[in-house]
């Protein structure tokens, strides 16, 4: 009995370890891009060894998936966070559309959208990679969040997430911020009946 309290102890880190190693992942990935941070660096800045990776995770594939699950999952919070802060759905959208095509949004990637952070290197892998399930599934839910009456959302995603990709790959030039307002003044003009 005397080493049950260490042992709880141990896996309770355990699943801290985990738990800081996907939100590190979550944020470095959207950053730097999937092949952009090794596992000795993801680890290294978490304070941890290249070692108890392997621990936690059977390959850097299945941790790609879990930090884009959990990136899906913050933008899921996000949302709705819009849609208390706003009292209506149609000004929710508004209000997201605003943040989605700021230079704040653009300038970090890190904690960005996971639609567009994810877009490159989901697009790389293999059609049978998990991380294309879990991101197929985030963009549906994205584009369910931004329907309307008339449309299922699908548009309005694939020109932010576009608009934003194209916006970051232009940044430090005009047309950078050019791509953001006029696709926001696109995507915010009144609708011609």
């Amino acid at each position: 009995m005397d080493g049950w309290p260490m042992s709880r102890v141990s896996q309770a880190q355990a699943l801290e370890n985990r738990r800081r190693a996907v939100a590190a992942a979550s944020r470095l990935f959207r950053e730097r891009g999937v092949n952009g941070i090794s596992v000795a660096d993801l680890m290294k800045s978490i304070g941890l060894t290249t070692g108890g990776f392997y621990k936690q995770f059977p390959s850097k594939e299945a941790l790609v998936a879990e930090a884009a699950q959990a990136a899906f999952g913050d933008l899921d919070q996000l949302l709705a966070s819009f849609d208390t802060a706003h009292g209506d759905h149609a000004t929710a959208r508004g209000a997201l559309v605003d943040f989605y095509l700021s230079t704040e949004h653009r300038d970090q990637p890190g904690t960005g959208c996971p639609t567009a952070g994810f877009a490159g290197d989901t697009a790389r892998e293999s059609a049978a990679a998990e991380v294309r399930e879990t991101y197929a599934a985030g963009v549906q839910e994205f584009a369910a969040w931004m329907s309307t009456d008339t449309d299922d959302g699908l548009p309005a995603v694939a020109t932010l997430v576009g608009a934003l990709l194209l916006a970051r790959a232009t940044a430090g030039t005009e047309l950078s911020e050019k791509i953001l307002t006029s696709t926001h003044e696109a995507l915010t003009a009144p609708q011609q009946p």
